[in-house]
């Protein structure tokens, strides 16, 4: 198998980019800190599930656009109908025709909610959806599992991390936090804050749990009911996060799969195909109090964003859901995650890593957890596991995302990389990964300290 080793334009890019972006890109999972040394630095186009970087390297894409690309690179439908209303222009001093559209077309996929407010970015929708809850409740106090990587930019959810500069200690007094897959210690904590709590945030399916045997993981519907009801003997508001699981575990999402009954959901990765469209949807008792109808009500200043009807990203949207109602994109994305589990498996079990290399049995999220001779998750490991999928044309970062341009050729393709990898695996689990990688290991992107 030929290995990548042009990285030359990469290098270039490297040395520049920091000088002109804080982090070096918009979004800090994309930072050189996260990725090998023996790496592209930049992507120049894509097609499908491939992508092309500034030295003409072409990769297989794993994470496909930090899973926001559903159905491929520059999908000829999405792009044709996004090219037509770029054409009557993108924004307007009144609302395009195409909100009434996405809004209909979206609300028919959740009959559960009554109204939808736009936004561009996950983080947007999700504060929203806080402000809501406040408005509703009267309260202050936020509370989300403490073991989900990333909801929010804002403060509420950044000052619990550890990435907290900047951030008033006030603020982060105003959140709470509990054990995602554990019903019980969501019940303590309405305990403590009886009268405090204005909503609960929670992913509706847990990746976190693979060797967990815990009800939100065997029993997911089980669990969310639960916190639902939870919520409302309180008096706070559940809203369900479906930002990585719309469009992937269900369609729309799991909302429609266990048909469960939120106040708010947050829709975002996957819903456009890449393109920046974002959605809140809830119950008209609640979405109507950012409204401008209930005249004499105090108003809530919602979301106001001059390129949230953004048309071209409109457009991106009701395409997207064309394809998901007219091909069964779900089944075939998920069979591919199915495949890639048996066949990464077999192979670690032939290779006797089954102690040191674990998969999520996700078939539409796949994580690989990379550990060292002493069983710690080590990110030396996890780094070295890049770099070697990487050099050999497989864009990985220790995940796979499968989009509807995945096909079997691409899964075999991924399988063959991968069992190379696990040979270089082996000898580093020996003599160590210093000696095999490249550069640094990657870091965590929430760190106290660069």
């Amino acid at each position: 198998m030929t290995k990548i080793t042009n990285f030359k334009k990469s290098d270039d890019y490297r040395s520049k980019i920091h000088d002109l972006i804080p982090g070096g890109s918009h979004t800090y999972s994309k930072g050189d800190d996260q990725f090998p040394q023996l790496s592209p630095a930049a992507i120049e186009r894509g097609k499908g599930p491939y992508v092309w970087d500034i030295d003409g390297n072409k990769y297989l894409d794993c994470s496909m656009g930090l899973t926001s690309v559903s159905l491929g690179h520059a999908y000829e439908e999405v792009n044709n109908k996004v090219k037509l209303e770029i054409d009557k222009g993108v924004n307007f001093q009144r609302p395009s025709v195409l909100e009434k559209e996405i809004a209909e077309k979206f609300l028919a996929l959740v009959p559960q909610h009554d109204m939808i407010k736009f936004g561009k970015n996950g983080s947007l929708v999700i504060t929203a959806a806080v402000k809501l809850a406040r408005a509703k409740t009267g309260r202050k106090m936020v509370a989300f599992p403490s073991d989900h990587p990333f909801y929010s930019y804002d403060d509420w959810f950044i000052g619990k991390t550890q990435c907290d500069a900047g951030i008033p200690e006030e603020n982060k007094s105003l959140s709470v936090t509990f054990k995602g897959c554990d019903i019980d210690s969501l019940k303590k904590l309405f305990e403590q804050f009886p009268n405090d709590i204005a909503c609960v945030i929670s992913e509706p399916e847990r990746l976190t749990c693979y060797n967990c045997q815990c009800e939100a993981k065997n029993k997911p519907e089980n669990f969310l009911k639960a916190a639902i009801e939870l919520c409302h003997r309180y008096g706070a508001l559940f809203i369900q996060d479906e930002m990585i699981t719309g469009f992937k575990s269900h369609f729309p999402g799991t909302i429609s799969k266990y048909n469960t009954l939120p106040d708010m959901a947050t829709w975002g990765k996957g819903i456009a195909n890449g393109y920046s469209f974002c959605a809140l949807t809830g119950t008209k008792e609640v979405m109507e109090l950012g409204g401008i109808r209930n005249e004499g009500a105090e108003k809530v200043f919602l979301i106001s964003t001059t390129h949230g009807g953004e048309t071209s990203a409109l457009a991106a949207g009701i395409a997207t859901i064309n394809v998901f109602e007219r091909e069964n994109v779900i089944q075939h994305n998920q069979e591919i995650g199915d495949l890639l589990i048996e066949e990464c498996n077999i192979l670690i079990n032939q290779f006797n890593l089954s102690s040191y290399i674990l998969i999520t049995p996700c078939n539409w999220m796949l994580s690989f957890i990379f550990k060292n001779k002493n069983l710690e998750v080590c990110q030396g490991m996890r780094t070295l596991a890049m770099q070697e999928m990487i050099i050999r044309g497989v864009l990985f970062q220790g995940a796979f995302v499968p989009c509807f341009s995945h096909h079997i050729d691409d899964t075999k393709f991924f399988i063959d990389c991968f069992k190379e990898m696990l040979s270089v695996y082996q000898n580093a689990l020996q003599i160590g990964y210093e000696k095999l990688l490249v550069g640094n290991p990657a870091k965590a992107v929430f760190r106290k300290y660069l």
